[in-house]
């Protein structure tokens, strides 16, 4: 817990399909509004070393706890125990295509609340791993203004189907669609060799276009602004947020 100790905690509460659904949030910093949803195995101590990254740039950063112990580090058995969590839970989706993952209309809510708070064109949303998608899920609501997709990986990618799957539902991919036709882009960062991303890039350039933007990292890691950060997708990150996002306030 000690990579926390300078954030404050708080819970939100929204809906998740049909029932009342509450996390932890923990929140830093001034300026614009980004949410920043954890990998496996949860919010852990790098995680948070990037939310202070964040911080450090200019921005309020807010990290929903989805899963996970706070704070822990990443062990073996801390994502053993994330994984097992993730899987009986109704909240996400795991193996499924074609489909929104559920919890992301607690993340829509969450983002609302962090917009009314501080005004502005938006809120930036950025996902890893697990959690990749969800910031392009977010994108369906008018507040996140700068998603962000680092090495989104769900669903599964066992079959080549799921592998190309965006964990959207056909409804919430058309207002995506419409967004970036009316001038909204989106951000995505993996390394050329993650096998867990699949071939998602390549549906995201499909049906994005150039509102796409793409960061390819050589090499054979994973988790691009935390375990295995990368200093060019730490850059991109910020680069992106400070121009969708400098206006606010």
């Amino acid at each position: 817990m000690d990579a926390l100790n300078s954030w404050t905690r708080s819970d939100h509460t929204a809906d998740v399909n049909g029932r009342p659904t509450t996390h932890p949030v923990w929140r830093k910093g001034s300026g614009p509004g980004v949410v920043v949803i954890h990998e496996i195995p949860g919010i852990t101590p790098s995680v948070a070393g990037f939310g202070q990254e964040l911080v450090d740039a200019g921005y309020t950063v807010v990290m929903p706890s989805l899963f996970g112990t706070d704070g822990a580090a990443m062990t073996t058995v801390s994502t053993a125990s994330a994984i097992r969590q993730v899987c009986v839970s109704k909240e996400f989706t795991k193996l499924r295509t074609g489909e929104t993952t559920p919890v992301a209309t607690w993340l829509r809510s969450l983002a609302r609340e962090l917009h009314a708070d501080l005004g502005g064109p938006g809120v930036g949303a950025l996902g890893m791993c697990f959690t990749g998608g969800f910031a392009l899920a977010m994108m369906v609501d008018d507040s996140v203004a700068a998603p962000v997709l680092c090495q989104p990986s769900a669903p599964f990618a066992v079959s080549p189907r799921r592998a190309r799957d965006l964990n959207l539902s056909p409804a919430d991919l058309d207002v995506v669609k419409g967004r970036c036709a009316a001038g909204q882009q989106v951000l995505g960062v993996r390394y050329r060799k993650d096998p867990a991303v699949g071939k998602r890039f390549d549906t995201l350039t499909t049906e994005l276009g150039d509102a796409f933007i793409r960061v390819d990292l050589e090499g054979k890691g994973h988790s691009t602004v935390t375990e295995h950060r990368s200093q060019r997708a730490v850059d991109a990150v910020l680069e992106f947020f400070g121009e969708r996002l400098s206006t606010a306030g």
